[in-house]
C-alpha cells in the first residue's frame, strides 16, 4: 500500500465568491494546522477554475475533510492525497465535494 505523505484540498471559486472562499480557507487556517495558499485568480496547474490550495498532514484529514464538507456552502473542493505519483492522486485518488471539474491531467503523463 502506498504511503499517504499529506493532503492537498483545491477550493474552487470565481469573481462572484472569492470572498467566500477566502473566509472559508481563512477559517480552515486558523482552525486546523492547514498551510493556506495563495489565492489564484486563473487557472493553476491542471485545476480548470481559479482555486486556493489548503495542504495539510494524513492526521488531520478526519476533521479538515468532513469540516470542509459542512461548511464550503457550495463551493467545489478537489481533495486529494499526496503519494508522489501525481497522475494517480489527482485522477484515481481524489475526492469532489460539489461538481467533478475536468482536471488538465496530461500535466502528470494522463
Amino acid at each position: 500500500m502506498q504511503r499517504i505523505k499529506g493532503y492537498h484540498a483545491h477550493v474552487y471559486y470565481d469573481a462572484s465568491t472569492i470572498e467566500q472562499a477566502r473566509e472559508l480557507c481563512e477559517e480552515a487556517a486558523r482552525l486546523f494546522p492547514v498551510t493556506m495558499g495563495r489565492m489564484h485568480q486563473k487557472p493553476v496547474g491542471p485545476h480548470p477554475d481559479w482555486s486556493c490550495q489548503l495542504a495539510f498532514e494524513p492526521e488531520v484529514v478526519g476533521v479538515v475533510l468532513p469540516w470542509l464538507a459542512l461548511y464550503r456552502k457550495g463551493l467545489v473542493v478537489f481533495l486529494h492525497p499526496l503519494t508522489g505519483d501525481e497522475l494517480a492522486d489527482h485522477r484515481d485518488h481524489a475526492i469532489w465535494m460539489g461538481a467533478v471539474r475536468p482536471l488538465k491531467l496530461t500535466l502528470f503523463g494522463g
